[in-house]
């Protein structure tokens, strides 16, 4: 009687499944709306409360007061990163909504708990993995909802805002860390450290057939085993199975000429500033999901459905590989032999192509009769073509990293974007004074227009060695840790995201002192009468520099700069560089 009574009761919860019960606010809408930030918190909270497979939780708080939601899915019912360790899983963060209103990843993601777990459809892909969900990561701009948000989108009826209630487009803020929903993010990932990571988006662009696009780090920002594993093991069979599936999927479409689709596509490296800029530099690969914003709402949800989906199932029988690849590309990255050649911190794009198949559609230049310039008309009617896809890229900027960075206690801004990064360091328990290698600026200019509410810079540098009395409680961080790339593009002023290009050493830049011309009409005149040398050099400002020569100010402030008065720290960047590990090993001690 007992067994009939439990096979009635799955029978009874299996059906209740399959009807409105378990729908979507999206299935509930014939797939035309995406549910508000309450409606998706209460399917959350419903599915965690059906099954112990399930966990609802928070894992930070908005500008605006709201919870970062965030649901655990582990078929052993772990809902911590220590448990999930003693265990051979690997976890798998998914994010949806960074961009509020590209909001595909969240329908898709619920759907897919719900069918794994409700439904008991392919259950079985837990079995080697944990996943982490995002149904909204931007969640104030989540619910700055209307019908005018994305004006090249088809659908949902209403969505998100691409920003932050601060205004800040999350994904620009991997390393720089400003807003609070990213620090929060920072210390998930942290704690977690997902061996994969999934951050699902909607495209701009050109029309064309494709229902989902993807980027992915295939040039190396990641460790070569890895990248090995990632193209190999990972994108081989995605693209096999998705194209089984009805969905052929190709590389993020950036045109070489924007909007023109026979200029050819261009590939190429993330900048960490972006989410699949920054999880290859901690050796864990990132997937950039991209829908095609033309398409229906329902269309480019399935889209993301199968491709979380078929990533699972890569994941679930490679979880073991994955797992042996990265404490490989971990160990490099802690070894001295990362550090022997330059580090590459930018890449530049190789004069070389190949030609590929491009499913895109039949579509007329025409030249604007309104606005003057070419109107790229698309029609409905398919057309397969070859383009180029540039994807090749070498070295561009490089740095040749130390054995540790040291930085002076006073820039706690500094270190407290190392804490939210979680890198490892020791605070110096006494005055040293240190050898460093470090930097000085010159020709420093600042963009007019603020970006992610920063004035990003430009300079010339030049190496410099000195001897510097570094306090007590100084900061230094040791490049023997699995964080060493994450470090460099910090510290290294040339990183495409570095703290200098942001401006968080600004003030290094700015004098501060100043003398009175009648003080350095006197003082110049004995400068000159002391050093045969200097009168010399300015004999010859003089007479090649008539700008120079007729500006009375400039004069006596190139004499300031050339006494002992001048501050000797201005354009100095405080970061410094030790090369020598006997040193490092006796501060860390």
């Amino acid at each position: 009687m007992y067994r009939l009574f439990i096979s009635c009761f799955f029978i009874v919860t299996s059906l209740l499944s399959q009807t409105g019960e378990w729908q979507t606010y999206y299935e509930k809408s014939q797939f035309k709306q995406t549910p508000s930030y309450d409606q998706t918190i209460e399917y959350c909270k419903k599915l965690a409360a059906a099954s112990q497979m399930i966990h609802f939780t928070s894992f930070g708080i908005s500008p605006q007061g709201r919870e970062l939601p965030l649901l655990i899915i582990d078929k052993n019912g772990n809902t911590s990163a220590e448990q999930v360790r003693r265990t051979a899983n690997v976890v798998l963060l998914i994010q949806a909504g960074i961009h509020s209103g590209e909001i595909d990843g969240k329908d898709a993601g619920l759907m897919l708990i719900r069918d794994m777990i409700i439904r008991n459809i392919d259950v079985n892909l837990l079995d080697h993995v944990t996943i982490l969900f995002m149904p909204i990561f931007n969640v104030d701009g989540h619910e700055r909802s209307g019908p005018y948000n994305r004006i090249n989108q088809n659908g949902p009826e209403e969505m998100g805002w691409r920003t932050t209630a601060q205004n800040y487009n999350l994904n620009r803020d991997y390393l720089k860390a400003d807003a609070p929903e990213m620090k929060a993010w920072l210390k998930l990932y942290n704690e977690w450290l997902p061996e994969f990571f999934i951050d699902c988006h909607v495209t701009n662009g050109a029309d064309y057939q494709y229902v989902v696009t993807f980027d992915m780090d295939q040039t190396g920002l990641i460790s070569d085993n890895l990248l090995e594993w990632t193209k190999m093991d990972y994108l081989q069979p995605l693209k096999q199975n998705m194209h089984r599936l009805g969905y052929p999927i190709i590389e993020y479409v950036s045109f070489k000429e924007w909007g023109n689709p026979r200029s050819g596509m261009s590939g190429g490296p993330s900048k960490p500033r972006f989410s699949t800029g920054y999880t290859p530099l901690h050796n864990r690969p990132g997937l950039l999901i991209e829908t095609h914003m033309l398409k229906d709402y329902k269309t480019r949800v399935d889209g993301t459905y199968h491709m979380l989906k078929e990533t699972l199932k890569i994941l679930d029988g490679q979880y073991l590989k994955l797992k042996e690849e990265i404490v490989k590309a971990d160990a490099f990255t802690r070894s001295p032999q990362f550090r022997e050649a330059p580090y590459t911190l930018t890449y530049r794009e190789l004069n070389d192509s190949s030609m590929i198949d491009f499913n895109g559609v039949k579509y007329s230049v025409e030249k604007s009769d309104l606005s003057g310039g070419d109107w790229y008309r698309f029609s409905e009617d398919t057309l397969t073509f070859k383009v180029p896809f540039y994807n090749s890229y070498g070295p561009d900027k490089t740095a040749l990293l130390p054995d540790a960075y040291i930085i002076p206690l006073e820039w706690t801004a500094i270190i407290e974007r190392l804490d939210l990064h979680g890198i490892e360091y020791k605070r110096l328990k006494e005055n040293r004074k240190i050898t460093v290698k470090t930097y000085r600026f010159s020709n420093v200019k600042w963009k007019q227009e603020p970006y992610e509410n920063h004035h990003t810079l430009t300079f010339d540098k030049h190496h410099i060695e000195e001897d510097y009395v570094y306090p007590a409680g100084s900061v230094v961080i040791p490049m023997n840790q699995r964080r060493s790339k994450i470090i460099a593009h910090l510290l290294e002023p040339d990183g495409p995201g570095s703290l200098l290009f942001w401006g968080f050493f600004d003030s290094i830049f700015e004098r501060k002192e100043y003398a009175e011309n009648y003080v350095m009409e006197e003082y110049a005149r004995l400068m000159l009468t002391s050093d045969e040398n200097l009168k010399k050099e300015f004999e010859t400002k003089i007479h090649s520099d008539s700008t120079f020569a007729a500006d009375p100010n400039a004069i006596l402030d190139w004499f300031y700069k050339k006494s002992p008065y001048w501050d000797d720290r201005i354009n100095l960047y405080p970061v410094g560089k030790i090369y020598d590990a006997d040193v490092v090993e006796s501060l860390l001690n």
